[in-house]
C-alpha cells in the first residue's frame, strides 16, 4: 500500500497537473465504500427524488432546484439512457450517473475514507495549510450507458481567489480504456481559465449558467490513464480532463471528493455550491472520521 508521495510523485504532479498513485486505498477501503453506495441505493425510493438526468453535454442540471440543492445532502442523478419520460428503464442500481455531493460528510464509511490519516497527510505534501472538504461524488460509469464527461477544469466549478481546488479520484474497480478511463492533458493547469459555472443571477433564467463559452481545446494533447483498484489520481483543479462513454460491458465505479485552501484565498460567492449552515464546507485537518 502507498499512503503517501514520494518525491518523484510529488514532481510529476507539479509538472504536469495530474498523478495516479496506485494502491493508496486497501482492497476493504474500496469494498467498503462500493457496499456503502449499494446500501444507499437499496434505500433510494426513485419516486422520492426529483428524475434529474446529469449530463455534461446539454446541463439539464442546471435548471434543477434538486442539483442545487445537493450541497449539504445525498442526492441520486440519473443517466440519460435510463429514462423514458422519467420513468426508469432498467434496475435502479443500473441507472445513476452519480450520487452527491455529501457523502464525505454524511456517510460514514466516505467520511472515514475522506478523512482518514493518509488524506490528511497527502494534503500536506501538497502544500495545505486549512483544507476543507467541499464536495464528494460517486459516479458510476454504468456498463453500455455511463455517460462522456466532456473537457473542464473542475476550478471552473470550485472556484477559489487564488485556484486552489484539488481533486482526490479514487477508482473503486478496475479502470481501463474499455470502461471510461480518465483523459488529461498535462501541463494545462498552467493556462488558466476564467470561466465559471455560478448560480444565475438573472432570476427569470435558469438557476445557474456558464460565465463565458468553454475555452479552446485541443483533443490531440490528452493521454489516457487507466488504473487498477485502489489507486488515487490527483488532479489539480485548473487541469483540462474529461472521460469518454461507457459502451462496454463492465462499470467503472470511482469516488471522488474535492478539496480547496481556505488560508489566504476567498471562496467565489457566486459558485453554484455554497456552504450552508446545516453543513458548512469541513476542514480536513481539524475533523476526525
Amino acid at each position: 500500500m502507498t499512503d503517501r508521495l514520494s518525491p518523484e510523485l510529488l514532481a510529476q504532479y507539479r509538472r504536469d497537473g495530474c498523478v495516479c498513485v496506485p494502491g493508496f486505498l486497501t482492497e476493504e477501503e474500496a469494498d467498503s465504500l462500493r457496499a456503502a453506495c449499494s446500501r444507499l441505493v437499496d434505500d433510494m425510493d426513485p419516486a422520492l427524488h426529483t428524475p434529474t438526468i446529469f449530463s455534461t453535454t446539454d446541463h439539464n442540471q442546471s435548471r434543477s432546484s434538486y442539483f442545487l440543492e445537493s450541497g449539504d445532502k445525498v442526492h441520486f442523478f440519473f443517466e440519460q439512457g435510463a429514462l423514458d419520460n422519467s420513468k426508469l428503464k432498467v434496475d435502479k442500481h443500473l441507472a445513476l450517473n452519480k450520487i452527491g455531493h455529501a457523502l464525505h460528510w454524511l456517510v460514514p464509511e466516505f467520511k472515514k475514507v475522506s478523512f482518514s490519516t493518509k488524506m490528511k497527510r497527502v494534503a500536506r505534501q501538497l502544500g495545505f495549510v486549512s483544507p476543507a472538504v467541499v464536495q464528494s461524488m460517486y459516479i458510476f460509469k454504468q456498463p453500455g450507458i455511463g455517460g462522456e464527461v466532456t473537457p473542464h477544469k473542475d476550478s471552473t466549478f470550485l472556484s477559489t481567489e487564488p485556484q486552489s481546488c484539488i481533486g482526490f479520484w479514487f477508482a473503486l474497480e478496475d479502470v481501463t480504456l474499455e470502461n471510461g478511463c480518465l483523459w488529461f492533458s498535462p501541463g494545462s493547469h498552467k493556462c488558466p481559465t476564467t470561466r465559471r459555472f455560478i448560480r444565475n443571477p438573472d432570476k427569470t433564467g435558469d438557476l445557474t449558467c456558464f460565465t463565458a463559452p468553454p475555452d479552446p481545446d485541443d483533443p490531440t494533447k490528452y493521454i489516457p490513464i487507466p488504473v487498477p483498484k485502489g489507486t488515487l489520481v490527483l488532479i489539480d483543479g485548473q487541469v483540462d480532463h474529461k472521460s469518454e462513454k461507457n459502451t462496454s460491458p463492465k462499470s467503472r465505479h470511482i469516488y471522488t471528493f474535492h478539496v480547496i485552501e481556505r488560508h489566504n484565498t476567498t471562496w467565489d460567492p457566486n459558485n453554484w455550491l455554497q456552504p450552508t449552515p446545516q453543513m458548512p464546507f469541513t476542514g480536513l485537518y481539524e475533523n476526525e472520521p
